[in-house]
């Protein structure tokens, strides 16, 4: 059974996992190599969150800058898009009013694009409503999947559509006016991990002894501190010893790197995560990073460097002050299935019933349950706008939760 990446599924430890071949736990070996000299450089331990990042993002041998899939049965998870056509469509008539408030020169780019699957079917959807933007963008870091998301969309778009997809290494460099879309991209931003020891903040070091890797706690620079405290002040209680979590003080700075020289428009997330009285719960002592391997999570981070993912929940509380901070206005917040029943799912149920083919249509069924049952995606999956001079509240008329923040 294919996973999302919140996985409900009881604790996996390494014993569990399906080993890696051959060539996989060779490709670990030389990323593992890196980091133990990267560790050894540093004076034999380096954050958490560089150990996260090299991990990802190394070049040529990071998880996600490497070439093995992903995404779907012969990868580590599955994502909404890549479910079926429900999640793009919805979010493509949540989008059009705010690309058709900014007219023919609107953009649209999306944050790392799996497959494709959510361009394809978005692209046809804002046709239908006659809401296309002018270039839609995809910033994707991998290269196997840059190359995965043109055959797809080449394949399967006509050409006036495909025509508007580009592919881009960093955000819009110029002044632009539109829409940034991340579907499951800030629980994989390098994340700090923190605990607190004798009421005092420490930060989660990874240490090497040439072999094998190991965490242990050191003391903590202001920032981290700071922002330790900052959440400490909103939750109007301090954290007990022993408490270890993520925090993202760089949130911020991503929002504005992200965002660019948008002038005009409006910011979409949708993320597996909490309002901060939740994520920061006394009972989620050890916070909420995990691992994905072959459809299985587990707990160790550290184990086969390239060959899993790594993520965290998000702070929507934490997202909500980044994109304020950064201009931005709070649009909505809410549950994924608030979100998708908001904004067309009920006439995706009328086409649904109409369907012929019995096989089919118990497939689009069982898609839309696992979009929003609360035992699924439904409502471990939050989406948050944020809008700048553009209107995207109507999105989130439906049980809309920005009370919690």
């Amino acid at each position: 059974m294919l996973i999302a990446r919140f996985a409900t599924a009881a604790p996996v430890t390494a014993l569990d996992l399906p080993l890696p071949d051959s060539d996989a736990l060779a490709h670990s070996a030389r990323l593992s190599r890196l980091i133990h000299e990267q560790i050894a450089a540093a004076g034999g331990a380096i954050a958490f969150s560089r150990f996260m990042e090299l991990a990802l993002y190394a070049p040529g041998l990071g998880y996600y800058s490497a070439g093995a899939s992903k995404f779907g049965s012969e990868g580590d998870f599955v994502t909404a898009p890549e479910l079926g056509p429900i999640f793009a469509a919805c979010t493509a008539q949540a989008l059009a009013p705010a690309l058709q408030q900014i007219g023919p020169q609107a953009r649209l780019l999306e944050l790392g694009g799996g497959t494709g699957a959510f361009a394809e079917v978005a692209l046809k959807r804002l046709l239908e409503l006659d809401a296309l933007p002018d270039r839609y963008a995809i910033l994707e870091p991998s290269a196997q999947l840059r190359e995965r998301q043109r055959e797809r969309l080449m394949q399967r778009l006509a050409p006036p559509l495909f025509e508007l997809v580009e592919w881009l290494d960093g955000p819009f460099g110029d002044e632009w006016e539109g829409v940034v879309f991340a579907n499951e991209v800030i629980d994989a931003l390098p994340t700090p991990r923190f605990g607190i020891r004798d009421g005092e903040v420490y930060e989660e070091h990874v240490t090497s002894d040439g072999e094998r890797f190991a965490r242990e706690l050191r003391p903590a620079d202001g920032f981290l501190a700071n922002a330790v405290g900052h959440i400490e002040r909103g939750l109007q209680r301090r954290f007990a010893d022993g408490y270890r979590s993520e925090v993202l003080p760089q949130l911020p700075y991503w929002i504005q790197a992200v965002s660019g020289g948008l002038r005009r428009g409006a910011l979409l997330f949708a993320d597996y995560g909490y309002a901060r009285g939740e994520f920061y719960a006394p009972e989620r002592d050890d916070g909420t990073l995990r691992a994905y391997y072959r459809h299985r999570v587990h707990g160790e981070p550290l184990l086969w460097p390239g060959l899993q993912d790594i993520t965290a929940s998000v702070d929507f509380t934490a997202l909500a002050e980044a994109g304020v901070a950064a201009g931005f206005d709070l649009a909505g917040y809410c549950s994924q299935a608030s979100f998708l029943l908001g904004n067309g799912l009920d006439g995706v149920l009328k086409r649904i019933e109409s369907i012929a083919d019995p096989v089919e249509k118990q497939r689009r069924l069982n898609e839309v349950k696992k979009l929003t049952l609360p035992s699924e995606m439904g409502e471990r999956f939050q989406v948050m706008g944020l809008q700048k001079d553009v209107e995207l509240g109507v999105a989130f008329m439906v049980g809309d939760l920005s009370h919690r923040l």
